[in-house]
């Protein structure tokens, strides 16, 4: 090649051609440097003939600057970056972005020095040290990341590194991992487990693009089944990707994970410090980690000889990526599986109605596990009507809980209530005046935090103190919180049980993977009586003396506007009342609602799941939603509310007229105000013949709008505020 077509990371831009120097060798998926302007930028080299731009003639193309020390990336992943661009709407240069994650791992092999604590003390203990040195023990990170870590200025850190306190270690980026051995140990399978196991190793062994919906009773050793096919897959010298939808479970799988094959997966996700995503990637890439576990974005690396990809937990909303490139990394991962011509597993006890659509029209195929393993069986499941069993006034527990509770203490057994509500309690008001607490940034109220004694914003974050008197009619004390959040619920478990030992399992209090070691320890030690948890708990967890879930409010999912709202509800309900009786004992779930007769409880109840799922499916067909048609939002947004009502207007007012095409809005959204910008939305409903993806591009693309507004657009959205 004496020209190179670059795909780089400004959408502004476009692709821009160069000249390839004579001696430099670079070919489609390289990575470069390449000049623009004064500065350097990088590029990917891509096929010219599928990236096209207006021509410019050899004589003015400036030189590459040279090739990065990275292998190319494969046909295989610029297909994926290509169908993802164009399926999601996204820009390609946004996608590619996530492709090269690490910017350290582009420059080569490398050390870097990292520091750790030693014995010694220093001369002059100040609060700030005091606070990074017990904040520390045990960490190994750069002066950046450890002053992160320890919450303390880097300047602290570098006086303890004068006094010896903290010393330098020389790490080479580049070590390699433990590889995992696929006969490490030999597990006990059911006859079901193995005949699943089989099938899908069979895949792996024979090669080839083939879906599968492991459709597995929560506690029917799912993990088990598909960890055979990531054994298959090793012992052919194959690289592996299971994909999880929450950090916090990862601490569990890994637990699992090293017990079955003898040493960790390689980890990818948001909390790595830059240090270990520049191992990873680098390993990655050459094909040194054999087994990668991470979120979704763990999904565009650059793989080097993938053979196995999972999805974990298939159906979690939080696959769903909200900003940026808005993908869903559950049907990515089956297009990857696509590109690459290999088996992809998705892992549900609650499949996705999406998911069980492909199956039953056969372009997936569905495994069972139907039976709980080890002689394990399914809890009894019961409603409590709360205008029937109302809670004592000032509390939230129906008597009937308490009374199940109290007998699980008396048996030295363990309960879980399960609210999906954060904090204290969701509003906060004047009792005087009824002045409302509500984020400056966002159409939502301020959550009381009482752990943390503030008042918190759970979309943009803003914190404030609870002050001591009202802001709009100054009078003192007479602040009160409105409703339960799990803070809320521990207290009253507490106040009801104070033998009882208490913990909460919430993004709050389990943050970090330590902290959720520490939290399935004490579980599984039975040092803990009574867990009271968000969705966090719903999945993941094995605890075999918790015999009894109490759902605390269930028909919290089902308010508001979301679309999904009853399957939502009852895949969380479900997930989190499979956490009962997973030992040798019995369980019971108790479910406290004030609409039992609706289909998503009654269902529940009966434990019909097929019954609920035939009965959505109805509904879904009849407003041509997904599976049977299709969703696409676009969202507006601009911080003048004005602009951007004006820039929804000029959309909605452009909108084609088709007949296989109702477009809906423009109208505020449901969270009008968010992180200081001002929203509005178009729903558009399209049937699946439509071509949903060209008719939006065509509509919107010539449009222009002021400097501030950003138009997003999210094909198959999950959110719908």
């Amino acid at each position: 090649m004496n020209r190179a077509r670059l795909l780089i990371f400004n959408a502004a831009l476009g692709p821009l051609d160069y000249r390839v120097p004579e001696g430099m060798r670079v070919q489609p998926g390289s990575v470069v440097l390449a000049p623009l302007g004064p500065r350097q930028i990088i590029g990917i080299v891509w096929e010219a003939e599928r990236l096209p731009t207006q021509e410019v003639p050899d004589s003015r193309l400036r030189p590459l600057q040279g090739a990065l020390p990275v292998p190319p990336l494969k046909l295989e992943l610029r297909r994926l970056i290509e169908w993802t661009a164009d399926y999601y709407c996204a820009p390609l240069a946004s996608v590619a972005r996530m492709v090269l994650a690490s910017g350290g791992a582009l420059r080569g092999p490398a050390t870097v020095t990292e520091y750790r604590l030693t014995d010694r003390m220093p001369e002059r203990m100040t609060p700030q040290r005091a606070a990074a040195i017990d904040a520390l023990q045990g960490e190994q990170a750069t002066i950046r990341e450890l002053s992160e870590i320890a919450s303390v200025s880097e300047g602290v850190l570098r006086g303890l590194v004068n006094q010896g306190i903290l010393e330098p270690v020389e790490v080479d980026c580049d070590r390699p991992y433990i590889r995992p051995r696929p006969d490490f140990l030999q597990p006990e399978l059911n006859d079901s487990q193995r005949e699943a196991a089989e099938t899908f190793s069979s895949a792996v062994r024979d090669g080839g693009f083939n879906p599968f919906l492991l459709d597995g009773v929560t506690g029917s050793g799912k993990t088990e089944v598909y960890f055979e096919a990531m054994a298959e897959a090793l012992k052919r010298g194959r690289q592996v990707l299971v994909l999880l939808p929450e950090i916090a479970l990862t601490e569990a799988f890994l637990r699992r994970f090293e017990d079955r094959f003898g040493a960790p997966p390689v980890l990818w996700h948001s909390s790595l410090k830059s240090t270990e995503r520049r191992r990873a990637w680098r390993a990655i890439a050459s094909g040194d980690a054999h087994v990668v576990v991470g979120a979704r974005s763990a999904l565009f690396l650059p793989y080097d000889n993938l053979g196995l990809i999972v999805v974990d937990e298939a159906h979690e909303v939080s696959f769903k990526q909200d900003e940026g490139v808005r993908y869903n990394a559950r049907d990515v991962a089956v297009m990857r599986a696509r590109f690459e011509k290999i088996p992809v597993v998705l892992a549900s006890a609650t499949p996705a109605l999406e998911s069980l659509q492909m199956a039953e029209s056969g372009i997936y195929t569905k495994v069972d596990l139907a039976d709980r393993f080890g002689g394990a069986q399914l809890p009894s499941i019961e409603t409590l009507d709360l205008r029937v069993h109302p809670p004592q006034r000032g509390h939230w527990l129906a008597p009937p809980l308490v009374e199940a509770m109290q007998e699980r203490l008396e048996k030295g057994e363990q309960s879980l209530l399960f609210l999906n509500r954060r904090g204290y309690a969701p509003l906060t008001l004047c009792r005087h005046c009824g002045f409302r607490f509500q984020c400056p940034n966002c159409t939502a109220w301020l959550v009381e935090h009482r752990l943390s004694s503030r008042l918190s914003c759970h979309h943009c974050g803003h914190e404030v103190a609870p002050p001591d008197t009202c802001p709009e009619c100054g009078t003192a004390d007479c602040l009160v919180a409105c409703g339960p959040g799990v803070e809320r619920i521990a207290d009253e478990v507490t106040e009801r049980f104070p033998e009882a030992r208490v913990a909460m399992a919430t993004s709050d209090t389990l943050n970090s993977p330590e902290k959720v070691a520490d939290f399935v320890a004490r579980a599984e030690g039975r040092a803990i009586d009574v867990i009271v948890g968000t969705q966090l708990v719903t999945k993941g967890f094995h605890f075999p003396e918790l015999t009894l879930v109490g759902v605390v409010d269930a028909d919290l999912g089902l308010e508001g506007g979301d679309l999904r709202a009853a399957e939502r509800t009852y895949q969380q309900i479900a997930q989190v009342a499979g956490r009962a009786g997973r030992g040798s004992k019995p369980g019971e779930v108790l479910i406290q609602t004030r609409h039992p007769e609706a289909a998503v409880i009654a269902a529940l109840a009966a434990g019909d799941r097929d019954a609920f799922y035939e009965a959505e499916a109805e509904a879904r067909r009849d407003a041509g939603a997904p599976p049977f048609g299709r969703w696409a939002a676009i969202i507006v947004s601009s911080e003048d509310e004005a602009e951007a009502r004006d820039a929804a207007r000029t959309i909605g007012g452009t909108a084609p007229h088709l007949p296989d095409v109702m477009i809906l809005g423009p109208a505020p959204a449901p969270m009008a105000l968010l992180r200081g910008r001002y929203r509005y939305r178009l729903l558009i409903n399209a049937r699946r013949s439509a071509e949903l993806q060209k008719i939006i591009r065509d509509w919107l693309g010539g449009l222009n709008f002021p400097q501030g507004v950003r138009v997003g657009i999210d094909i198959d959205p999950y959110s719908f505020v």
